[in-house]
């Protein structure tokens, strides 16, 4: 990871480079101009946002047996939580989790009830963690998307005139011996309440339904199919899930162009709130039937995207990291639509957003966002100085305000709940 030892210039910059006249800045309502007022206004000075934030976090959490253990005897300031509290790896703290899981109730890692755990992806570690979470954990991360759409809509004014089709993709869960649900973190955000009462925002008026594989993916592809002009934005979370949702469209195309001329839902499609969902938005469409068939039947994919969703201006879909390779495929599938890597985050945190979102993919940089967790950053290209003893000289750990730009770097966090 690199960073910038000025990260309110570099913030200003971008905020600056989006609004290219007073008539652009206009478009922008009350309520996304408060979400940029909010974004200048925590990264104007970072050190001392990231200072408050760890107050907070040992504060809230100063009678957990973890924080105990490590002597911090009710202090918040950050000389003595860098000289008591070690950083570790989650081996360290899996036998807090694990009694956490058996049913601990006591405060062994948080003094907030732990609600349920994420389960990691293991993509980063190759197996898959159980990360123990709180309620307002979803207020946070919700949050980041919410200010990330007030940086897209400078971009690109309109959104609120139609809707996205996203496709939400849920995973299997399982509980714990103490009847505690663990999941994926997608997968709890798609099932959680809030979703389904979040504050109304045009550009959130989903086409999809949620709910099993193929159920959820045929009805959230035949909702996007009927409503197909209505889509401004189209996307999944990842490049992968994508690229399955089309993948899908390649494989039941002929089940759907029938559904669609029938008004009528295949009965494969069980789940009765599903069903529900979509009896509210198809209809018989011979027309829309034969146009489906007519793009779908001669295997010509190259830019089935703009051709059937010929309204989206963008492609909302993380294609760093890992999910770089998808995209030669997704430029395929997509045309020339900017493919947008909106924020970045894991099961563990949420970090930050893109202020410059149209970029093109390989120069996607992410401006951390210093309210989501506390973040300390360790060299990595430190390994090989050695001290004058011959062995390895101990890495220091950088504070996020004073990360320097060009190097690499491993990312060090401390969450609300402590882990």
């Amino acid at each position: 990871m690199a960073g910038t030892t000025d990260e309110s210039r570099t913030t200003g910059a971008a905020l600056g480079s989006a609004v290219p006249s007073p008539a652009a800045s206009e478009s922008a309502n009350a309520k996304d101009a408060e979400k940029l007022r909010f974004i200048e206004e925590m990264t104007s000075d970072v050190d001392s946002v990231q200072e408050r934030v760890l107050a907070e976090i040992l504060a809230r959490n100063a009678g957990t047996e973890y924080l105990s253990n490590c002597g911090l005897d009710g202090r918040t300031d950050r000389a003595t939580f860098r000289a008591k509290v070690p950083v570790v790896s989650y081996d360290a703290l899996q036998p807090y989790i694990q009694r956490i899981a058996n049913g601990d109730r006591s405060p062994v890692l948080s003094t907030r009830p732990v609600s349920e755990f994420f389960t990691s992806s293991g993509t980063s570690a190759g197996e898959c963690k159980l990360m123990p979470t709180v309620e307002d954990e979803h207020d946070r991360r919700q949050m980041l998307s919410s200010i990330f759409m007030a940086v897209m809509n400078l971009y690109m004014p309109g959104l609120d005139k139609g809707k996205g089709l996203y496709f939400f993709v849920v995973k299997p869960e399982t509980r714990t011996p103490s009847g505690l649900m663990a999941r994926p973190v997608l997968t709890s955000y798609y099932k959680n309440e809030q979703l389904k009462k979040r504050p109304y925002r045009p550009y959130r008026s989903y086409t999809s339904p949620t709910a099993d594989v193929f159920q959820s993916m045929y009805a959230q592809m035949l909702c996007g199919l009927c409503q197909r002009h209505d889509v401004l934005l189209l996307g999944a979370v990842f490049a992968a899930g994508l690229l399955r949702a089309i993948r899908f469209l390649q494989l039941k195309w002929e089940q759907l162009a029938a559904d669609i001329e029938a008004g009528t839902l295949t009965p494969r499609v069980t789940d009765a709130s599903v069903r529900q969902a979509v009896a509210g938005i198809i209809r018989p469409d011979p027309e829309l039937s034969r146009f489906v068939r007519d793009e779908c039947c001669n295997g010509d994919w190259a830019g089935i995207v703009t051709r059937v969703w010929p309204n989206t201006k963008y492609v909302d879909v993380i294609v760093t990291g890992a999910m770089a390779q998808y995209i030669p495929i997704l430029r395929h599938y997509c045309g020339n639509l900017p493919l947008v890597s909106g924020t970045y985050g894991s099961s563990e945190c949420y970090f930050g957003i893109n202020l410059r979102p149209l970029c093109d993919p390989p120069e996607v940089a992410y401006t951390m966002m210093p309210n989501m967790g506390y973040f300390e950053f360790l060299p990595v290209d430190d390994d090989d100085e050695a001290a004058g003893d011959g062995e390895a000289a101990p890495r220091k750990l950088v504070d996020l305000a004073r990360v320097e730009a060009g190097r690499e770097y491993e990312l060090v966090i401390t969450t609300y709940v402590i882990y």
